[in-house]
């Protein structure tokens, strides 16, 4: 019964998100409305990021690790499809989501694609930093710029070393 409770506060969040979008989409246009949906991922990115680093009582630089964990309790993390895979020996994270509940149901209304990247690149960097400010992400594949048709968006996140000031 949770579980279910969680599900629809998770879509219900998720119907909201997009319904202001859609507003400020069909009233000003595309540009106007991804320039507010990133100003808002900007913000709320960091505020999840430290209420799940809090919840999952991660240490202050936890790594991929810190992040693999974090990233299953994003709002959205039970309604996309999504996996977790690890490369070079544990040195990178790969964030792939299969399936998006945003992207099928522009689909579905006959919309054009929501031009992700933009702001999934301030979104998934800005989480990650917020878990340990020493993990990098780069994107994979994300619309407009697919490059994996296997899934909706890809992130690559690696722990970036201090430098050495001589």
């Amino acid at each position: 019964m949770l579980n279910a409770y969680i599900e629809d506060y998770s879509k219900n969040w998720l119907a909201m998100d997009g319904v202001w979008f859609q507003s400020v989409e069909q009233k000003l246009g595309m540009d106007e409305a991804m320039y507010h949906d990133a100003e808002a991922w900007r913000r709320f990115t960091v505020i999840e990021a430290k209420r799940i680093k809090q919840f999952l009582e991660l240490p202050e630089r936890p790594g991929l690790e810190g992040l693999a964990h974090a990233l299953q309790l994003r709002f959205y993390a039970n309604l996309n499809e999504a996996d977790i895979l690890w490369e070079d020996d544990g040195k990178t994270l790969v964030y792939r989501t299969r399936e998006c509940r945003v992207q099928r149901a522009r689909e579905r209304k006959g919309m054009p694609f929501h031009p992700c990247k933009p702001v999934g690149e301030i979104e998934y960097a800005g989480f990650a930093r917020t878990i340990d400010e020493r993990i990098t992400c780069e994107c994979i594949s994300c619309f407009p710029e697919v490059t994996d048709a296997t899934c909706c968006c890809s992130w690559r996140f690696r722990v970036v070393p201090p430098t050495k000031i001589s």
